[in-house]
């Protein structure tokens, strides 16, 4: 698996990551079961931060593309590739459009839905 780091890109780093993990693993590149490099290992790799790595790592398991084996490492999840379909943040802007959108049917000002989300987000 190559996986290549813009820092060019408009596209966070962690970003990149994740996709290109998925990528590999719908192509065929990598299969399930397949280990991974370590979070230090990958960022040695790829000369970036390794918080970076660790958390595309997170979000590759949070969806279920990767798992966790303890110390044996970490792994392609057996699921992966139909899971590697699965895009949160899609999901995330449809019900923050949504919620927006009644917001300003009831007549929320801008500062008043931002004020009220910093203070829902700091809870």
């Amino acid at each position: 698996m190559e996986i290549i780091i813009n820092v060019d890109d408009d596209s966070p780093l962690f970003s990149q990551l994740v996709n290109q993990i998925k990528q590999a693993i719908v192509s065929g590149h990598i299969a399930e079961g397949d280990p991974l490099p370590s979070i230090r290992q990958l960022a040695n790799d790829l000369a970036i931060n390794n918080k970076t790595v660790a958390k595309a790592y997170r979000l590759l398991e949070r969806d279920s593309v990767i798992e966790t084996k303890g110390y044996r490492g970490t792994f392609v999840h057996p699921d992966a590739r139909k899971n590697s379909d699965v895009d949160i943040n899609e999901s995330v802007t449809e019900i923050l459009q949504q919620a927006l959108t009644s917001l300003k049917e009831i007549g929320a000002t801008d500062s008043e839905i931002r004020i009220e989300f910093a203070r829902l987000m700091n809870k």
